[in-house]
């Protein structure tokens, strides 16, 4: 009745965040969908990336009672980072299987070999809506940070925006399409800075996205 997906998103280990997607009796509960930003995991490594998000999860049982299946993205290595997580806090008997890009291979604990589903099968589109929805979810999370932390960075470069006015840019734009779109006096009231320093902003950043 109740799925749970999976999914990472990374460039080589940066910026590394997680989603969970819930689908019940076939159909998403968007209400229900989580972000994850990878906390213990340094450098390009989905596995235990996986897992962590796996194990924030899990320990969090009270609060969210157990879905009847995980869905992973990924092959074998997500679901066996996935199944040592889950014996380690007590769920042994929790159901999960991965789904693999591509030739869109199902991985189950109990076989040595994925299961190839034919192709216009209801478990398969099922399964393969399932997985690109949790992708989605998260790609579109880590498109967020990227752009926050490109932001982040222009600022810093800018002489006259320190951690205060820089944080009150951020809160108001949030992004340099945001950013791009301000006039100079919005710049100028956001941060309750001088028309001469917005108008440097505005010049930076259309100059970074021309």
């Amino acid at each position: 009745r109740r799925i749970e997906a999976y999914d990472i998103s990374n460039i080589s280990g940066t910026l590394a965040v997680g989603s969970q997607g819930v689908w019940e009796d076939g159909k998403a509960r968007k209400s229900a969908y989580k972000r994850y930003k990878i906390k213990t995991v340094e450098g390009p490594d989905d596995f235990a990336m996986m897992a962590e998000v796996l194990r924030r999860r899990l320990q969090k049982v009270q609060e969210m009672p157990l879905p009847d299946l995980i869905l992973l993205d990924g092959g074998r290595g997500q679901l066996n980072a996935a199944l040592a997580v889950a014996r380690e806090l007590g769920h042994d008997s929790l159901q999960m299987v991965s789904l693999a890009k591509e030739e869109e291979l199902v991985f189950h604990p109990a076989r040595p070999k994925p299961i190839a589903l034919p192709e216009r099968s209801r478990a398969r589109q099922l399964l393969q809506q399932i997985r690109d929805e949790s992708h989605r979810f998260a790609i579109t999370y880590h498109r967020k940070l990227r752009g926050k932390s490109a932001l982040r960075s222009l600022l810093d470069d800018i002489p006259g925006i320190g951690a205060r006015r820089r944080r009150a840019l951020l809160t108001r734009f949030g992004s340099l399409r945001g950013l791009r779109n301000a006039s100079i006096e919005e710049l100028r009231r956001a941060a309750g800075i001088s028309e001469s320093l917005a108008e440097t902003i505005h010049d930076v950043v259309g100059a970074v996205s021309s």
